[in-house]
């Protein structure tokens, strides 16, 4: 997984909030506080199409003409997961990490019972995989 830019994040955020595909038209008029001009999303939708964080979703009808829309090809928490695993050499300790992202987050008990599902399906997954 490549690292993304500010500008590419912010237009990355868009997406992930929208949780569906966007034209170039509708992420203008969502990206209310971005620090990129309007003139270079062009720019901006190209390279996060080559690195493969957005994929082509179809074609709207935009006045006489038709544009392309986009959506997100991956998760945030899966881009971000991908971040942490390509930014060091050395791999860090999973307790240690989710430990300091548990004592970052602000968690409710609906997210202690989801992160303890999670924990439960890779431990029964693994169990499986071992017989």
């Amino acid at each position: 997984m490549m690292n993304l830019t500010k500008n590419e994040i912010e237009v990355m955020d868009v997406f992930w909030e929208a949780d569906k595909p966007l034209s170039r038209g509708d992420l203008l008029k969502l990206s209310v506080e971005k620090s990129w001009k309007s003139n270079s999303v062009h720019i901006l939708l190209n390279s996060l199409l080559k690195k493969g964080t957005l994929r082509e979703a179809g074609f709207v009808r935009s006045g006489k003409t038709y544009g392309r829309t986009f959506e997100a090809a991956v998760t945030c928490e899966e881009y971000y997961a991908g971040v942490i695993g390509t930014t060091t050499k050395t791999r860090p300790s999973a307790p240690a990490l989710f430990a300091a992202m548990l004592n970052q987050l602000e968690l409710t008990e609906e997210d202690l019972d989801g992160v303890e599902e999670v924990l439960r399906q890779k431990r029964a997954a693994m169990s499986e995989a071992n017989k």
